[in-house]
């Protein structure tokens, strides 16, 4: 009941975060048994990245393209890290399935999809129900919102969050 009420308090969060704001703080496990923290990638961009579903058609697309160009984005001064409701189990089985090389955060109370106001409400098949909306922020190593792409197009979007990145690292 009262994660109910979170969620109908703060469906408009995302759209009040604004380029340049603080970027929400965050502690999640990892894949491997690991906890992650908006602390530990100060000093560097941090690609923060929201999908739906581990081993779903459009976040293999895009978790794969993130891992394509992982270090691309590392010579830019950036780590990648994408978040889901899934279980660290669920994570590890997609990392080693899609032998993917990224980082993935473990939102299982939610926190982290609502204070980045990406657990909104969808609709598919005329029924509707919460879910995560597809968004990625762009974090600069002072832990400011540099960029935010609000819903994301899974085709070219890895290769648009690189350009960015460099762009904003010269």
């Amino acid at each position: 009941m009262h994660a109910m009420h979170i969620t109908e308090s703060r469906k408009d969060v995302m759209m009040s975060l604004q380029k340049g704001d603080a970027a929400p703080e965050f502690t999640m496990p990892t894949e491997n048994s690991g906890q992650t923290t908006l602390a530990d990638y100060a000093g560097k961009f941090l690609v923060l990245y929201f999908y739906p579903k581990d081993n779903t058609p459009g976040c293999t697309v895009e978790a794969k393209d993130f891992s394509a160009l992982k270090s691309d984005f590392a010579k830019a001064g950036a780590e990648i890290l994408g978040v889901s409701r899934d279980s660290v189990k669920k994570h590890e089985n997609f990392i080693a399935k899609q032998d993917l090389t990224i980082s993935l955060g473990a939102d299982l109370e939610g926190k982290v999809t609502e204070d980045y106001g990406v657990w909104v409400e969808k609709k598919m098949y005329g029924k509707t129900y919460m879910g995560i909306q597809r968004a990625t922020f762009l974090i600069s190593p002072d832990g400011k919102i540099a960029e935010i792409w609000p819903k994301v197009k899974v085709k070219g979007h890895a290769q648009e969050v690189l350009e960015t990145t460099q762009s904003l690292k010269s």
